[in-house]
């Protein structure tokens, strides 16, 4: 037999399958609610964050439903197996990748921004006030906000990286989880941290452009990383 490479696959992908696994040999059955996110995480050993990941994937599955402020439920296996696309990354890995480099980004166009630069974010920031989130349009606009950041430096590549990675929330675990984080409040509060990143980068200062858009970023992992059942929760999953 012909030596194959092994691939090591993401945590929150191991977790999924250990409660898969658990599901598929009875410990829970139908019906059955599981431990809470904090006790999963608890026993685990393991940051919440990649819990939540887990539950994501799970339900993307059809395996469990979340029930906000009620628990996390084993579902009726699906008659036809869920095709979803495989995604090594999850969402908070991929957002702590965008702070990283996104703050690089900015910091640099803050150096080289012109005045038009600046009346296209301005351009963009008005397009997002006062619209219901999320939808295509507001998606569709955070994309545009944050691609044309790297384009104030010029580089074809580097708009392309950022469009790609922003473009990863595109598939079902990340539009599952912004079902349940993401609203109107969520969408108002990012477009608060844009107009500071703006800001920063207008007054040409680096380091402020960079903080402001790290920030951004990590607001956003924390938006996701709510309780399920707190009062900004975008909506309840139907029974």
């Amino acid at each position: 037999m012909p030596i194959q490479a092994v691939e090591p696959r993401r945590l929150y992908r191991q977790i999924a399958d250990q409660l898969r696994q658990l599901i598929d040999a009875g410990e829970f059955v139908v019906g059955d609610r599981l431990p809470t996110e904090r006790e999963l995480a608890d026993q685990l050993g393991i940051s919440r964050p990649t819990v939540r990941e887990a539950l994501i994937a799970l339900e993307v599955e059809g395996r469990i439903r979340i029930r906000v402020g009620s628990g996390i439920y084993v579902t009726d296996r699906p008659r036809a197996e869920v095709l979803t696309a495989e995604m090594d990354e999850g969402p908070f890995e991929l957002l702590r990748a965008r702070e990283f480099i996104e703050g690089a980004i900015a910091a640099e166009a803050a150096l080289h921004v012109r005045p038009i630069d600046i009346e296209h974010m301005d351009d963009v920031l008005r397009r997002m006030e006062d619209i219901p989130h999320p939808t295509k349009t507001t998606i569709a606009l955070d994309r545009e906000f944050h691609t044309m950041v790297a384009g104030i430096l010029g580089n074809a590549v580097l708009v392309r990286c950022i469009g790609e990675l922003f473009d990863q929330r595109m598939n079902p675990y990340f539009e599952r989880l912004s079902s349940y984080f993401e609203n109107r409040d969520s969408w108002r509060a990012a477009a608060e941290e844009h107009r500071a990143v703006r800001d920063a980068i207008a007054a040409r200062e680096p380091e402020r452009a960079k903080a402001a858009m790290q920030e951004h970023l990590r607001q956003s992992q924390l938006r996701f990383s709510r309780n399920f059942g707190e009062k900004s929760v975008a909506r309840e999953v139907a029974e």
